[in-house]
């Protein structure tokens, strides 16, 4: 499961994500954090079945913490299978099938953002 986690120093300073494995024994995997010396992001994956450990733990340490069902989201009405968003992600979310149509695998995005400004039609978006 993977969930997007937001802190900030003004709810304190603790290390969330080391706090969190350290008193429930989770292991989280890391995709993608954005930290400054104010506040951060990160979006973590956790077994299914401790998500909601998790999930309690994070929130109870201050941050604010969104289950996430989706990737990026791409609208196929506007999509014209140009490729331009293949070029640019770091995941390799992104392909053609046999076709040439675009196929998504929404399940490697990490929300980084790369592809929302390459696609000249402006089919992708971010989750909210």
């Amino acid at each position: 499961m993977r969930l997007l986690v937001n802190f900030s120093k003004k709810k304190g300073t603790a290390p969330i994500i080391a706090q969190a494995v350290k008193d429930t024994g989770v292991l989280i995997n890391v995709e993608r954090a954005v930290i400054d010396s104010s506040e951060g992001e990160a979006l973590i994956e956790v077994p299914d079945d401790q998500c909601k450990l998790i999930r309690s733990t994070m929130t109870r340490l201050g941050a604010t913490v969104r289950q996430l069902e989706h990737g990026i989201g791409v609208d196929m009405s506007e999509c014209v299978d140009c490729g331009a968003c293949i070029s640019v992600c770091p995941r390799e979310v992104f392909s053609f099938d046999a076709d040439y149509k675009l196929v998504v695998a929404e399940d490697k995005c990490v929300l980084c953002g790369k592809c929302i400004p390459a696609c000249p039609h402006k089919a992708l978006s971010l989750p909210v």
